[in-house]
């Protein structure tokens, strides 16, 4: 046996004669070991979690599954098909049946529909969650799915509408105004990158829509229109407690007002044709 230095605590331990590996006392090495695993052991807690997100795209999938389950095509729907399953109608959105407005967001034309948006959904909704906190971002779903829902029964009142892709052009007109107002946490460097990125997804998905037969994009135009304004309203990552709340309530009370008042002139258009 023989005695070394230990290069962290500079106390002597014993080592077996020839031993050139070990550097390190036992006390010290047990202590190295056990913080290493404890790192290990609390990573999956640290790692970004999006419950929101993966809710959302949980409940579109589960109902094209009962979709097809049921009978419908899993390539190509028909409208009635979809107006069964809650899609949005007119003479029916119109006439009572509002529920359809928001039904019609986790209803899908098809698995290749259903597919590219919920795709856009999960670079898009990660980010949203992240960068402003789960209620926001559920709250700016809604309101702008719910928007483009109506925007889409009034340009086309009788056409089948449906699809999340309203609420996903919604999420992209939030996160331009809440990145390009700096409204973003203080510890995530967001730079002008992500903004010409979002440019590029809002231009390059309205002008496939424009120029595919059977894309609304009225529904993309009215969810856009209404996150860029929820994104201006929303508070900021590092907005005090209070402020938030009331923020929050007045962001809540707006979309309600905005929703209920579009509902009612898209009511008036249809009884006035």
């Amino acid at each position: 046996m023989s005695t070394r230095r230990c290069v962290l605590c500079a106390s002597e331990f014993e080592v077996d004669a020839g031993d050139v590996s070990t550097t390190t006392c036992p006390a010290c090495y047990r202590a190295a070991w056990e913080a290493g695993q404890a790192a290990l052991s609390n990573e999956p807690a640290k790692s970004p979690s999006y419950p929101v997100t993966t809710a959302i795209i949980a409940a579109n999938a589960l109902v094209f599954a009962i979709m097809v389950l049921s009978g419908v095509s899993a390539f190509l729907p028909t409208p009635q098909q979809a107006i069964a399953f809650g899609a949005d109608f007119g003479p029916l959105t119109l006439n009572g049946q509002w529920w359809r407005l928001v039904t019609s967001m986790f209803v899908h034309f098809g698995i290749i529909h259903i597919g590219l948006n919920m795709w856009c959904l999960w670079n898009l909704g990660r980010a949203a969650e992240i960068l402003m906190g789960r209620f926001p971002y559920l709250l700016a779903y809604f309101a702008t799915g719910m928007f483009g829902s109506i925007v889409s029964v009034y340009w086309h009142p009788l056409a089948a509408g449906a699809g999340a892709s309203g609420a996903i052009f919604g999420m992209a007109g939030v996160l331009v105004t809440f990145v390009y107002l700096k409204k973003t946490p203080a510890h995530l460097q967001i730079n002008k990158k992500m903004l010409s990125s979002l440019g590029g997804f809002i231009f390059y998905n309205l002008v496939i829509g424009a120029s595919i037969p059977g894309i609304s994009n009225a529904a993309h135009v009215g969810g856009l229109v209404m996150g860029a304004a929820v994104g201006v309203l929303l508070p900021a990552a590092n907005a005090a407690e209070s402020s938030r709340r009331t923020r929050l309530s007045f962001v809540l009370v707006f979309c309600a007002a905005s929703l209920l008042a579009s509902a009612v002139a898209a009511k008036h258009f249809h009884l006035s044709r």
